[in-house]
């Protein structure tokens, strides 16, 4: 069966538009302006319920990390976290990307988020992006950062790379000793960097994040470091996932990842970890963000159920 015939039939318009080629790494800094461009042009009115701000905080190199910041208007008391981490293959893409996302989780979720616009390969390679969200979540733990966040409350989530970000800082952080995560939620996370599973082989349209974009985005994330390729940077590549948060985790039957997911919740459920999954048929790689789609919306609030069950939320 062709692949246009598998895809799900409220997400085929939005494949039939994407553009079938196109080297996303002959020139990056273009590609990244035109995303901005694009996302310029899409973007929706601010809503004055949520109000946006933007700070910098000290990173774990030295540096100073771009917080996007999220919370309602009129809150009250202490409030759950979420850190967002956004996708692009390490390499591509902004905080400011998911804005009606992240409103949206404050909005239902009733909760702070903070979205990390992490240093992105391949001028800064791992574990930089790593380093700047591992400083996010420990400031957002910290008592006196201003956001009033209940520090027994916090989740981790992203979708793609900002997926394997999640799983990364996860592991991390049961590593250091904390901050403590009440939920993981690393969706259709790229954690593999070996591309050894069937879907990995299975996907090579050039519509789709596929085969040979997947590994050159690996090789500029990974960088000339040589040796053997860390677990913080490639999560699936972990050993032990015992001591992980419980786990919320999805993927589209025809994504790239899907076998790596499948593999990596396995393990988890064979770690001891509580882990929630699910497989949206005909669903390719970022589904849920095609606008106006039913099955769009049904992933979504899937995250939002996921995390107001973890936060004890009604």
């Amino acid at each position: 069966m062709k692949l246009e015939e598998r895809i799900h039939p409220e997400l085929r318009q939005a494949f039939a538009m994407m553009p079938a080629g196109g080297d996303l790494f002959a020139d990056i800094e273009t590609a990244r302006k035109m995303t901005r461009d694009m996302f310029a042009m899409m973007q929706q009115a601010s809503d004055p319920n949520i109000p946006i701000s933007e700070i910098r905080i000290p990173g774990e190199d030295g540096n100073q990390v771009p917080l996007r910041i999220y919370r309602p208007a009129d809150r009250k008391g202490s409030l759950p976290g979420l850190l967002w981490i956004h996708g692009g293959g390490y390499v591509f893409g902004f905080a400011a990307m998911f804005d009606d996302l992240c409103r949206q989780f404050v909005r239902e979720v009733n909760c702070v988020v903070v979205s990390v616009d992490y240093r992105l390969a391949p001028e800064h390679p791992f574990p930089a992006g790593l380093n700047d969200c591992y400083a996010a979540l420990k400031w957002m733990a910290a008592a006196d950062n201003g956001l009033d966040i209940d520090a027994t409350r916090i989740a981790v989530a992203g979708g793609s790379a900002g997926g394997g970000l999640t799983a990364a800082v996860a592991l991390l952080a049961r590593d250091k000793g904390g901050p403590a995560i009440k939920l993981q939620m690393p969706l259709y996370p790229m954690i593999d960097d070996r591309n050894v599973t069937p879907s990995s082989y299975e996907f090579t349209d050039a519509r789709l994040w596929n085969r040979e974009t997947n590994i050159k985005a690996w090789q500029l994330y990974l960088g000339d470091k040589g040796g053997e390729v860390s677990p913080y940077a490639a999560p699936a590549r972990a050993e032990d996932l015992s001591g992980l948060p419980p786990t919320y985790t999805i993927v589209g039957e025809l994504d790239l990842f899907r076998d790596e997911t499948i593999d990596y919740v396995q393990r988890l459920l064979q770690a001891g970890v509580a882990t929630e999954f699910h497989i949206y048929p005909g669903c390719y790689h970022g589904f849920e963000s095609v606008p106006g789609t039913k099955i769009g919306k049904k992933a979504i609030d899937g995250y939002i159920s996921a995390l107001k069950e973890a936060f004890e939320l009604p």
